[in-house]
């Protein structure tokens, strides 16, 4: 028959001990283990919170960097049409400064009378080249009658002598060119349906269109861009 020993109160208390210190071990490595584990949560939302801020700020730094791009390229674009187009209204100024002194030389041409008859008659004989017909009129400056008969004289001379017909001339004073006119004359035909012009100031205009490109190159060189030429 076994016999039972009842735990004297200092057995109890050591037994109470090693049980405490056995809950408080467990619980400490519970908590530890809670720790480490929320550490490592800390660690993973942390890196998760970096990486969002770092995707934000490298989104945020490119958009910006485009737009100042953009704003770059906009505002060299500017400057560049801005200093092209005065570059533009420059060269054009200068070239309406050329044709508007030879304008004003224009007059000049009627000083000399025998150069200015043969030239009116050299004008004449075009216009009559172009009508090829038996009778035209001419229209000249009043103050040009004098010199415009004795141009007209030589002109239906040598249309005489070159084609081997007469042309009847006569002056259409009815309709004189304006008097503010630099020179030259018209040549009327067709039953007065036809006038070609050829004043002074219709020549420098035809002139200044087909020689402009040439002027302009002389003036300001080649332009690269250009692919075709008249």
């Amino acid at each position: 028959m076994s016999q039972s020993h009842a735990l004297s109160d200092d057995q109890v208390g050591q037994e109470l001990k090693k049980m405490t210190a056995f809950i408080k071990q467990e619980a400490m490595e519970k908590a530890r283990e809670i720790e480490i584990k929320a550490d490592e949560e800390f660690s993973i939302e942390k890196s998760k919170l970096v990486r969002q801020e770092t995707q934000s700020i490298d989104t945020t730094y490119e958009k910006k960097f485009k737009q100042a791009q953009m704003s770059q390229q906009i505002t060299r674009s500017t400057v560049a049409n801005k200093t092209r187009l005065k570059v533009l209204s420059a060269r054009q100024e200068l070239l309406d400064g050329i044709f508007e002194d030879a304008e004003k030389k224009l007059g000049a041409a009627t000083k000399d009378k025998a150069k200015y008859q043969a030239i009116l008659k050299n004008l004449m004989l075009e216009g009559f080249y172009a009508l090829n017909e038996g009778k035209v009129l001419v229209r000249g400056r009043k103050a040009d009658y004098e010199v415009l008969r004795k141009a007209i004289a030589d002109a239906c001379k040598e249309y005489k002598e070159k084609v081997g017909k007469n042309i009847q001339v006569e002056i259409d004073e009815a309709n004189p060119q304006p008097e503010g006119s630099p020179g030259g004359l018209s040549i009327v035909g067709g039953g007065g349906k036809i006038d070609i012009n050829n004043t002074f100031e219709e020549r420098l205009k035809l002139l200044q269109d087909a020689a402009l490109p040439s002027i302009r190159t002389t003036l300001f060189g080649k332009n690269e861009n250009r692919k075709f030429y008249d």
